[in-house]
């Protein structure tokens, strides 16, 4: 047993589980404040004395005949113990608990004892960023000590994360040699080095060989450089209220050619400038302009809530969503149709344009905070075509709505669009036909408003999915034989255009007749069974019942349809 330093805690406690209880420091999520107040309510002396070789060395100095003396220094401690310069003193050799020194970071950092100007603009700090597992060791000493020194809290919130796991939900350790190095994941990493970092200095050298064996199954080509903003995006994608977070490069790979995808989109909206080109909107908006503009209001409302309440995750998969799904899938090839139409008026190409231009000016700046180097870099290159006062994107404000509201007749007229192109490239897909070739439709059993749809989104159909001829079929005549999407209660048709596809049609029906009939056979064996019925769970005797009338519906469906195609109709 040896002498330790201990730092009665309650006086400090109490003041600092009142402020949180005031709102004075807010815990995101608040489920957290409970884990606080239970170590806070709960709490013994704090042991802060280390036997270690580095550290802030405990403020203590012993006299020869054993008086001890706590001063700020050798001479304060002389001038209290009343010590003639001859008389020796001998300092306490325990550093302070890393912990302690840590507790004294909002403020030590700023210059405080003095009274800095740094001190004074930035403290108290506003977000503390940390995970769940430190929230005493931390989080609370900090909180404690602050209002010790300072007399003011720390932070306004605390902001607190899940812990990261690898792949297969371990935690990383230097241990089990599963930790990856984040500039290694931002540079790239050969598999020797990276084998000969995670075995280096193992606390057991006998794992060695097994974190070898497990780090070239997971990385047989080591890491590939992803970029900075690739890791912030999939982090800030990880980011729910969660205890624990699974991280795969996967992840990493996609954000990466997420950020691919918009160089790309940049490089083709620069290719259509002109530098001192007039670029002016239209009084009245083509259906795509104000689609799109709705759905970026959209993407702005959603991420300023997003921030609002540390809900990164949302924040990340809103902006994925519009930049690629909306903006490039779409937006763009709508553009093409307008830029790359000889014939087009060209106010109409100059409005084209502009869109283009202001929306993806507005994306970079939404997607800035989680992903400053490449909008940085891609903001750049558009400036010389927009009016912004500023040099740099950091310094631009973030966007506010053009409006409040959701345009939803234009949000449900686009859906209509999107769907009914997607399905006729499906069955163009399905049947091999080729991209320049032109293709009849018929639309059969809609209603009022897909006709209304239909009105607004004619051009953009013959364009997008290469049609020739849209029929509105009606009646109880039959159509053309052909392949079916169905939306809704709308058939979308394409008709076959000869011999061949019918022939190659009737061999697929063919094999995914027999698929089903064997399908059915062994679901229908199940259902004969009485063993099946009676031990297993009820819920799986239902899913396989379902399954037998689902399938039978369709086998007889796709009969049908053979039916037809024999005899020609």
């Amino acid at each position: 047993m040896t002498d330790q330093w201990f730092i009665k805690i309650k006086p400090l406690a109490e003041p600092a589980i009142d402020v949180v209880k005031k709102g004075l420091v807010q815990f995101q999520p608040k489920e957290w404040e409970n884990v606080y107040f239970a170590w806070m309510n709960d709490i013994r002396d704090w042991n802060i004395s280390r036997q270690q070789w580095w550290g802030h060395q405990i403020p203590a100095w012993y006299t020869e005949d054993g008086q001890l003396v706590v001063a700020r220094n050798e001479a304060e401690a002389r001038q209290k113990a009343d010590l003639a310069a001859d008389c020796e003193l001998t300092r306490d050799p325990d550093v302070l608990d890393t912990w302690f020194s840590s507790a004294l970071w909002t403020f030590g950092t700023l210059g405080w004892p003095d009274e800095t100007p740094d001190l004074a603009e930035f403290h108290p700090t506003s977000v503390l960023v940390t995970g769940h597992d430190i929230i005493f060791f931390w989080v609370a000493r900090m909180i404690m000590m602050t209002l010790k020194f300072v007399g003011e809290v720390p932070f306004k919130t605390v902001y607190i994360t899940g812990l990261i796991r690898d792949a297969m939900g371990q935690k990383m350790s230097k241990t089990k040699g599963n930790g990856l190095d984040p500039l290694d994941v931002i540079d790239g990493i050969s598999l020797d080095e990276l084998v000969k970092k995670r075995t280096k200095n193992l606390p057991q050298p006998r794992l060695a060989a097994r974190i070898q064996k497990q780090t070239k199954k997971d990385f047989p080509d080591g890491i590939a450089s992803f970029g900075t903003d690739a890791l912030r995006l999939t982090f800030a994608s990880m980011a729910s209220p969660s205890r624990n977070y699974t991280f795969d490069l996967k992840q990493v790979e996609s954000y990466h050619n997420f950020c691919n995808k918009l160089w790309n989109a940049t490089r083709f909206v620069v290719e259509q400038l002109q530098e001192g080109e007039p670029l002016a909107i239209k009084k009245v908006q083509s259906f795509p302009e104000v689609w799109i503009r709705s759905r970026v209001d959209r993407l702005i409302r959603a991420t300023r809530r997003a921030i609002e309440t540390y809900r990164f995750d949302l924040y990340a998969q809103t902006l994925y969503a519009t930049v690629w799904h909306e903006y490039c899938d779409w937006y763009l090839e709508f553009s093409k149709i307008v830029l790359w139409n000889q014939e087009a008026d060209p106010a109409e190409i100059a409005a084209t344009k502009h869109t283009l231009l202001e929306i993806l000016e507005t994306l970079l700046r939404v997607a800035h905070p989680i992903m400053p180097y490449v909008t940085e870099v891609l903001w750049l290159k558009l400036k010389p075509f927009h009016t912004a006062e500023t040099s740099s994107l950091l310094t631009t404000e973030f966007p506010s709505p053009a409006s409040e509201h959701e345009d939803t007749d234009t949000n449900a007229t686009m859906e209509w669009l999107m769907q009914l192109i997607m399905a006729i490239r499906t069955i163009r897909g399905e049947r091999n036909i080729p991209p320049n070739r032109d293709v009849p439709i018929y639309l059969l059993d809609g209603t009022g408003k897909d006709s209304s749809h239909l009105e607004i989104c004619s051009n953009y159909i013959h364009r997008l999915a290469r049609v020739s001829d849209i029929h509105w079929w009606e009646g109880d005549q039959r159509p053309p034989l052909g392949s079916m999407e169905v939306l809704d209660n709308l058939k979308v048709l394409v008709p076959f255009l000869d011999q061949q596809e019918i022939d190659r049609e009737q061999s697929r029906l063919n094999k995914e007749i027999d698929r089903l009939t064997k399908t059915l056979k062994q679901s229908e064996g199940k259902l004969q069974n009485n063993n099946f019925i009676v031990r297993a769970p009820a819920e799986v005797v239902e899913k396989e019942r379902s399954k037998y009338a689902s399938t039978q519906l369709e086998l007889k469906a796709l009969k049908a349809q053979a039916e037809r195609l024999s005899q020609n109709l």
